[in-house]
């Protein structure tokens, strides 16, 4: 098969694709149409179909990076997706309002729309099975050469050989050092001044550079012999194993700067949107909660002598200290800030046991969610004492306080709660934690909060 061939049938497979986006939108408004009979008796029924599909156009962006992508998880692919239906119904329902077509009801806004949040998603995920289908048995795929063989270049092979859904056809390495090049998987093909031929005799689509950017000569000879023969270029950077691969590439003036840890909610709108949702969740939970405080609070105070809650210092946002609010679950003691509960500690009472177990205890935390001390969603506060203990001897500690700590938290929900008796199980708090600063997402604390309530209603056992 030809480079023409191939890229013709990548494009007509891109077409097929998008081609179905519209088949899935117009079958999902049939439906819709199908549940309001009024809908499709309107007399200008053909208008609003007609807008259906031209307010799809705006969304198509999303679709651009979907589809053309080799490599995406299925959390990105989700979350496209429901920036496309937003997109499609901002411009869909301001072109009915202009025009005065007033005739669908608000409900089937929303049954439509569900369905599109459902509908969409499920279709991306089933149209990239489906590619990567087609290229396990050899079509759709794309000739690539990497020039280079040091550690950069192993691991980008490395990658592109970890799933043949991917498209990638590793030929070979490139590299004027031999004696670095011969362990390069038994596919060293030469010096890099051979790669002009090699690219034009074999239909290369795409070259990858890992050589370091100082040695000029190369590189413009890697650039050129790309460019003559109509492949891809890609610059691939040196970057050790030790910095996260979530890192953000910015500009000062015209020089490229790389921000090694990614980071959502340093975007003023990301920030403001989890504030939000903080204030109004911690509202509804407050306006409701003597419900459960009332009880709770007799019950505390029946089962022994001291106040009704505890509050103590925790390290929080960009490490300063704030006061964090629980119900007292233990008998007063001298050891509060300094030992953590453990599983059978003569301290609890025993309605103290009941409430961890629930993790009832942690409910006025809304108060500090309330006040902007602490988020629903983030990594848990901890006491003074580990902090100045912890960062001292694990990496990548203080970055846990990047953002707002929270209630509940993705190391919580992956198991990582409670007592910490060994060195690794704060370890991998912390990379659970550094892991959620870096892939945050609305729709990931949405999941985290559901867990949270699964795992509560279930009950803990690592909640002592």
């Amino acid at each position: 098969m030809t480079s023409n061939h191939k890229v013709k049938y990548g494009n007509y497979l891109r077409t097929v694709i998008t081609v179905m986006d519209f088949v899935v939108i117009n079958i999902l408004f049939w439906i819709t149409t199908m549940l309001n009979p009024e809908i499709a008796a309107a007399h200008n029924i053909r208008i609003i179909w007609l807008l259906l599909n031209i307010s799809y156009f705006p969304a198509m962006y999303w679709l651009v990076r979907i589809h053309n992508q080799c490599t995406i998880y299925m959390n990105h692919v989700v979350l496209s997706a429901i920036q496309a239906v937003g997109i499609h119904a901002l411009f869909f329902l301001s072109m009915l309002a202009f025009l005065s077509v007033t005739v669908i009801p608000w409900y089937a806004y929303l049954e439509f729309y569900g369905m599109c949040m459902a509908g969409l998603p499920l279709w991306w995920i089933v149209s990239r099975l489906i590619i990567k289908h087609i290229r396990r048995h050899g079509h759709n795929f794309n000739r690539v050469v990497i020039v280079g063989s040091n550690a950069t270049a192993l691991r980008l092979a490395e990658e592109m050989a970890s799933d043949v859904g991917f498209g990638y056809r590793l030929m070979g390495f490139f590299d004027d050092d031999i004696s670095v090049a011969q362990p390069a998987l038994g596919k060293y093909l030469g010096p890099v001044d051979e790669l002009d031929a090699y690219v034009r005799d074999n239909e290369v689509d795409e070259v990858y550079y890992t050589i370091s950017g100082s040695r000029e000569k190369p590189l413009h000879a890697a650039i050129k012999a790309a460019d003559d023969c109509v492949a891809q270029f890609f610059y691939v950077p040196q970057i050790p194993r030790t910095i996260s691969h979530a890192f953000e590439l910015n500009h000062i003036g015209r020089v490229p700067v790389l921000t090694i840890r990614r980071n959502p909610l340093k975007n003023v709108f990301n920030r403001a949107a989890k504030r939000a949702f903080d204030i109004s969740f911690s509202s509804i939970v407050l306006l409701f909660s003597p419900i459960v405080f009332i009880p709770v609070a007799v019950a505390i105070k029946l089962s022994s002598p001291g106040p009704v809650f505890f509050r103590q210092k925790r390290t929080g946002y960009r490490g300063k200290d704030f006061y964090c609010w629980k119900f007292r679950t233990m008998r007063v003691n001298a050891k509060a800030d300094v030992q953590q509960a453990q599983k059978n500690d003569p301290r609890k009472t025993r309605i103290g046991e009941i409430l961890r177990h629930t993790s009832i205890d942690e409910l006025p935390q809304f108060i500090n969610v309330f006040l902007g001390d602490m988020s629903v969603v983030g990594p848990r506060p901890h006491m003074l004492k580990h902090t100045a203990d912890y960062s001292k001897i694990i990496d990548k500690y203080m970055v846990r306080h990047m953002v707002k700590p929270g209630i509940t938290g993705w190391a919580q929900v992956n198991g990582y709660r409670g007592l910490t008796e060994q060195l690794w199980q704060m370890e991998r708090r912390v990379e659970y934690d550094v892991w959620y600063i870096e892939n945050w997402s609305f729709l990931l604390d949405l999941k985290i909060i559901v867990r949270t309530v699964v795992n509560a209603v279930k009950g803990e056992s690592n909640a002592f």
